[in-house]
């Protein structure tokens, strides 16, 4: 399973840096996924590509509360905490204030796209977005 991690901030190639480093450090998520950064492709004429996207290649062991938990943590050590938004197939999920209630949601929606096929995915605007 791939899930992507796009950082609504001004500098987001630097932040996914160092969320990456940061997730490469919690046995949980280590032991489960590969991380590696992504370009998007350039745009005509452009010189290259922009990292833009964590992408994360989960196995089954693969624990969506550790993922969370992590980008939670990874985002109060950030002098201004990052929107973050995490894409699973065809959904997305937003953690904005990092509330309990909304890490508990998207962890809930992350479990539930994980559980059922691509057809039946929970559409975008079912999960936390606010």
């Amino acid at each position: 399973m791939r899930v992507d991690v796009l950082i609504d901030e001004e500098h987001f190639e630097g932040e996914l840096r160092s969320l990456r480093s940061w997730l490469g450090q919690e046995p949980a998520v280590r032991r489960s996924a590969v991380l590696a950064l992504r370009e998007r492709s350039a745009e005509p004429g452009a010189m290259g590509g922009v990292l833009d996207v964590l992408e994360l290649v989960t196995g089954n062991g693969w624990s969506a509360a550790s993922f969370v938990l992590a980008v939670a943590a990874w985002r109060q050590s950030r002098p201004r905490a990052p929107q973050v938004t995490i894409r699973q197939g065809d959904v997305e999920v937003i953690i904005c204030n990092g509330s309990e209630a909304e890490l508990a949601r998207v962890v809930a929606v992350l479990e539930g796209a994980a559980d059922q096929g691509p057809s039946t995915r929970p559409h975008a605007a079912d999960g936390p977005q606010q």
